[in-house]
C-alpha cells in the first residue's frame, strides 16, 4: 500500500512539472541539459523567454561557479555595478521578485539573480542554478522559526535527502527547475575557479527551447 502512495505521489510530482508550459535546452561544452520554466512565476518565466528569443544567451558564460551552492551565468554583478554606477537607485532596472511556496531552492533550482536592493528584486540578465550542499533538520527547524516560511514535508525530505541552499528561499526567486542532465550541472560546478569563484577555463551556454 505504501509503495503504491508513493509511486502515486511521484506520478503527480511528474505530471505537475511537465504540465509547464515552456522547457528550454542548455547547451554547454560540458553536455546538456534541460530545464523547465514554472508558469507559477510568470514575469521572471517570459524575462528568460524574451532574452533567449533576443539571443541574449547565445554565446554567455557560466562565470561564477562555486561547488555545493551555486553555477551562475549571464551578467556578472561587477559588469551590472559598473554599467549603473552612475544611476539612481530608481533608475535601476530590475524584476519584482516572484515568491510561491511551490518554488525552493533544491539542487537543480533554477533561480535569478539581485543585488542586495531592499524590494529582493532580480536582476534581468543573471541566472543561477543550485548545486547544493548537505541540509540538516536542525537548519530547516531554524528558518521556520526565524522567517515567515514553511515547508511541506516533500519539501523537507528533497532537502534532506538530496541537498540544496534553503536559506536562499523567500529571498531569491526560483522560477524553474532542471528535470534532465542534472549530472552535467554538478560537473560543472566542479570545475576549478580561482580566487573570485571565475572558472579558470570557460564554461560556455546556450539556450534553445524546446518546441
Amino acid at each position: 500500500m505504501r509503495k503504491s502512495i508513493l509511486a502515486l505521489s511521484a506520478l503527480l510530482l511528474s505530471t505537475g512539472l511537465w504540465a509547464q508550459s515552456h522547457k528550454l535546452l542548455f547547451k554547454t561544452n560540458y553536455g546538456d541539459f534541460k530545464v523547465v520554466l514554472y508558469d507559477f512565476t510568470p514575469k521572471h518565466q517570459e524575462l528568460l523567454l524574451q532574452a533567449v528569443e533576443d539571443d541574449q544567451y547565445k554565446e554567455a558564460l557560466f562565470n561564477r561557479v562555486i561547488e555545493n551552492f551555486v553555477v551562475q551565468g549571464g551578467e556578472h554583478d561587477v559588469d551590472i555595478a559598473q554599467r549603473e554606477k552612475d544611476l539612481d537607485d530608481n533608475q535601476k532596472m530590475r524584476l519584482a521578485p516572484e515568491f510561491d511556496t511551490h518554488a525552493y531552492h533544491k539542487v537543480g533550482a533554477l533561480g535569478a539573480g539581485r543585488d542586495d536592493n531592499p524590494d529582493k528584486a532580480s536582476f534581468l540578465n543573471q541566472i543561477y542554478f543550485v548545486v547544493g550542499d548537505k541540509v540538516s533538520m536542525e537548519d530547516i527547524n531554524a528558518l521556520e522559526d526565524n522567517r515567515d516560511w514553511k515547508y511541506t514535508t516533500e519539501q523537507k525530505m528533497d532537502y534532506l535527502h538530496k541537498g540544496g541552499t534553503p536559506r536562499l528561499d523567500g529571498d531569491y526567486t526560483v522560477f524553474g527547475e532542471v528535470y534532465q542532465g542534472l549530472d552535467v550541472l554538478q560537473t560543472i560546478s566542479r570545475v576549478k575557479t580561482d580566487q573570485k569563484d571565475a572558472p579558470l577555463e570557460k564554461v560556455n551556454f546556450e539556450i534553445v527551447k524546446i518546441e
